[in-house]
Parts: structure tokens; sequence; C-alpha cells
């Protein structure tokens, strides 16, 4: 495609014209501009132009006429066409030489013929020829277009490609994974698999400066497996999506044609992934509202949710447990501006949920297990594949692996956990996460962040927790326990740390002191305090067993 020095050499006007050198590349070389000059050259042709001439400039001198043919070569010129019979009356031997030593082409014009007329009828034809050009870009981008909305995928883009401009093609996302390639070997395609590319040394670098197109600029040089290789970038809504690569034959193939066909290509490939993405989205928003309903909602109709589910690639008919998990940042952390650096303000805790839904993919896939997640408000909700029998097992396997990856891609993040099995033959996932949830909450309280939490094993919490709301209960908690509260808050002490430790050591005080790092008399002074502050004796087995219940119903719910 495009206009060639043999295009013009046919046309009428030069029928008397006779080519001197370089005949055998008049279909090789393309014209794609003409123009009329004399001495000096300088920067005033381009490159793929026909340039005229009289050889006015060189005053029948033949060095500088040859000076000038040189010139004109250097430009990078296509074809010299010299109007002989006044200031040329023979183009001379050497020149006819050096033009054979450059691949270039001389032709001889009769002085008869007009350069006007040459003209005139040249850039009709490059008018011609662009017109048709853009026609049929035009109707390639139309092509490319409704591959993509006819559900089309790259590897049908880089065919499409390869048909219009024959050049090979490879297509990868912006991890590199090579999606579609056409005209590839295999070795070339091994080389991009493994990533083995290295940036085209700066005296291979393309020379091909004379391409006014807007995405030239944009196209990186890379060797892959000795083979140099064009990259440009897909990107959409400054995202990076993925990269169009390309090679060439020579650099002169890089035509204005051959730049609006790649051009029209990313354009496809970019509108390709945004749908791609699109699914992909509203798969994830549909998986994840389902399973937000399974948790938050009590579901009577139990094969409607079957039917859902299995749309959706879930299946219900399986025995889960349910883990509620909190995300926590530790103080101090470098993790939330990190995150940012290439990402909105808003994307934080979206980095967040990637990285721990993509370590809950992979767990369950190590363990063999098949999971359900989603995160809500800085909350991860799992369901579990499960046997019956193994709940516990299967659960801290499965938190195991998490954590062990998780510790290592995110130092600065704490999950705590809450976990219950599944409560009955229609899978109970309401009732699951309500326990996981309360499991979760008391963990929090008793044990603290970075901990598990069995439901199970939350029996004497729940019922302190059922019996916490009665008036009665609240006021004697509040007599026992409130003025170790108002000390502990005045003194900036921790009596009441203090006792739930004494007492978990069964009244040993040496045993005491040293998980308090204290030293022996003044873990005695604080008891002293405690029995001082709150009129009981801790030698007495009804007065600790008061203390102790108050304070754990008053760490449950913060009765005051």
């Amino acid at each position: 495609m495009g206009l060639t020095a043999a295009d013009i050499v046919a046309l009428p006007i030069l029928k008397s014209a006779q080519v001197k050198a370089g005949g055998d590349l008049l279909d090789k070389k393309q014209i794609e501009w003409i123009s009329v000059i004399e001495m000096p050259v300088e920067n005033f042709v381009r490159e793929n132009e026909f340039v005229l001439t009289t050889g006015l400039g060189c005053h029948g001198d033949p060095q500088l006429l040859e000076q000038f043919v040189k010139d004109v070569i250097q430009s990078g010129a296509s074809a010299l066409g010299f109007a002989t019979g006044r200031y040329v009356f023979d183009i001379p031997d050497d020149i006819l030489k050096i033009a054979g030593d450059h691949d270039f082409i001389i032709i001889d014009i009769p002085w008869e013929v007009r350069f006007g007329d040459i003209m005139q009828m040249v850039l009709e034809e490059i008018n011609e020829d662009k017109k048709s050009e853009r026609q049929r870009t035009e109707e390639i981008r139309q092509e490319l277009i409704n591959d993509v909305l006819q559900n089309k995928g790259l590897q049908e883009i880089a065919e499409a490609l390869y048909k219009h401009i024959r050049i090979p093609v490879v297509i990868t996302d912006y991890t590199r994974l090579i999606r579609a390639s056409k005209n590839v070997g295999n070795n070339i395609l091994l080389k991009f698999k493994n990533n083995e590319k290295k940036t085209a040394a700066p005296e291979e670098s393309s020379n091909v400066t004379y391409m006014e197109h807007p995405l030239y600029p944009h196209i990186e040089e890379y060797e892959v497996g000795g083979e140099k290789w064009y990259q440009i970038l897909i990107a959409t809504n400054h995202r990076k999506q993925g990269f169009l690569w390309f090679k060439l034959e020579k650099e002169e193939s890089l035509t204005w044609f051959v730049m609006n066909v790649l051009e029209h290509a990313l354009t496809a490939c970019a509108l390709y992934f945004l749908k791609e993405n699109a699914i992909e989205m509203t798969e994830i928003k549909l998986k994840d509202n389902f399973i937000l309903q399974l948790a938050k909602q009590q579901h009577a109709d139990q094969q409607h949710l079957n039917s859902k589910a299995e749309l959706l690639g879930y299946d219900l008919s399986l025995t889960y447990i349910c883990i509620a998990g909190e995300i926590r940042l530790k103080e101090e952390t470098s993790l939330v501006p990190k995150l940012k650096k290439d990402n909105p303000p808003t994307s934080s805790l979206q980095s967040l949920n990637y990285y721990i839904q993509k370590e809950i993919t992979n767990a369950g896939k190590l363990i063999g297990r098949k999971t359900m997640a989603t995160f809500d408000e800085g909350e991860v909700i799992v369901y579990l594949e499960t046997d019956h029998h193994l709940h516990t097992e299967t659960a801290n396997q499965f938190l195991d692996t998490i954590e062990r990856r998780l510790n290592e891609l995110l130092t600065e993040v704490e999950l705590t956990w809450g976990i219950a099995a599944s409560k009955n033959a229609n899978g109970g996932f309401y009732e699951s996460y309500q326990e996981a949830k309360t499991a979760l909450e008391i963990g929090k309280q008793q044990a603290g962040t970075g901990e598990r939490t069995f439901f199970k094993d939350t029996r004497i919490n729940r019922m302190l927790m059922a019996i916490s709301g009665e008036e009665a209960i609240r006021n004697i908690v509040k007599d026992t326990i409130q003025p170790l509260i108002d000390y502990d808050r005045k003194r900036q002490t921790d009596l009441i740390h203090t006792f739930m430790t004494y007492n978990k050591y069964k009244g040993n005080v040496s045993q005491t002191a040293r998980a308090l790092n204290l030293h022996r008399q003044s873990l005695l002074y604080r008891l002293r305090n405690i029995e001082s502050l709150t009129q009981l004796s801790l030698v007495n087995s009804d007065d600790i067993f008061l203390l102790e219940l108050s304070i754990r119903l008053w760490t449950l719910r913060k009765i005051e």
C-alpha cells in the first residue's frame, strides 16, 4: 500500500523521462511528497520525497553537483529528477555510480517537461493515494471495533492486524502475560513468557524520525531473543492495561498507514480490556452482593438461593464454616501511604482487599477447599468448605496459610478472626455468620487483635452477655468495680488487669509478679489497694468470684 516511484514514473507526464539509476528500486521506494530544489539542500528535503532540480545552483561545477546529489541522498529522499538540456546536459557517470552505491533513483527528465505539470499530477496521485489509505484505515478501524463488540477476543484482533499490515504481533496484559499472538515463533513466545527482554542499545535504536504521527513518540524498542521488537502501551483512562508488540522486517515499513492501523488496534485492545474489566467487576460485585446476602439476610426460599449460587459458580450443598475477620493497620504504619503512591486516595482499603482476597483464594486451593469470600467496610467474610468433624482443624489450617503469606506481604496488617460452624441442612449461612461475628467481638474484647476465637469456645462469655442486660446485674457490677475504674483512670494504673492476672495464676504471688514484670512487694501493694477499694477479700472465694464476674461483665459490655 502507498504510492511508489514506479507509480510516479508511469504517469503520462513522465512518458519521455528515463530512469538512469535505481530502476530495480522503483517498486520499493515510497513517494510521500514532491518538491523542487536547487543548492543548498540543508534540511529542506524530507524522507520519501521525490525531488526535482535543474542543477542551476551548481553553476556547471561537477564537484558541486556531486555534493548536491549526496546531500539529497543523505536527506532520505526516494528519487531525484534532473531536468536535462540547459544547466545539466548529461547526468555524469560519477553521479550515477553514487546513486547505485546508495540504492537511490535518478530520473532524466527532458527540459521541455514543465515542473509545474509534474508537481500537479504527482500531488493529485499522492492525495488520491492518501484518500484511499484513509478510507482503508477507517474500514480497518470499524472491523477491529466490531470484533470487540461481537465478543471476539484479542486473538482475533492480532489476526486482523497481521492480515492488514503483515507484521508479527504479540498482545500481553500489563503483567506481561501473553494474551494473543500471530506469526510469532514458539521460541520468541517463550522469551516473552519469561519476560526475557532488554532495552535496545542506543546505537541499535530506530532512526525513523520522519514519522509525523502522534503514536510514534510512544513506541519503545526492545531486544527479544536477538530480534528487535517494538512495544506500545495499551491504556484506558490513565490505567495501564497491557502492551502491543510488533516486529518490522525493516524500519521503512513503519509508514503512515501502518501507524494508523496500529493506533486503531490499540483502541480495539483498550476497548476489549475495558469490556473484560467491566465483566469481571460485574461478576465480582454480583458475587460480593450474593455472599453479603447469605451472611446478613435470612432466606426462606432455599431453592432460589441454590439456583442463584449455581449461576455464580458456588455450590451451597457443601458444608461450610463461616469466618469473620477484621482488618486493622498497626499503629504508625507506613502501609497506607505506600498503597496510595500510585492509586487514588480511596484505594488503600481496596488494595488490602485485593491482597487478602488473593490469599484467601490461594489458601483454599492449597488445602483443597472451596471458598466464598467478600468484604464489607473493613470486615472479611469467608465461607470455607469443611467436613462435619474437622471444623477446627480446617479453619486453623486455612488461617495459618493466609497469615503466613500476609505476614510476608503486609507486615503492617493485623487480622482478628471469629469462626463458627454451619447450623443446619439448608446451610445456615445467616446463623453461622451471626455466630462468627459474635465470636469476633468477644475475641477482640478478651484476647485483643490478631487472635482467633471459635464460637464454640465462647459459651461462658455468651452467658455473661445474656445476663448483663439485667438492671440489677448492672448495678451490682457498677458498685463492685467502679472504685477500681475510677482509681485506674485517675492514677493511670491497671488494677483490673492486675487482679485478672492474679486470679489466672490462682493467687500465686510469685507467678503473677513475673507475668506482670513487677516486684513482689509492688504486687502486694496493688492487691491491698484492690481489697481496700472494693471492700472485698482476695482470700474469700465468694468475693473473688464476684469481682471476677463483675470484671468479665464490664469487659463484655463496658458497663459503668
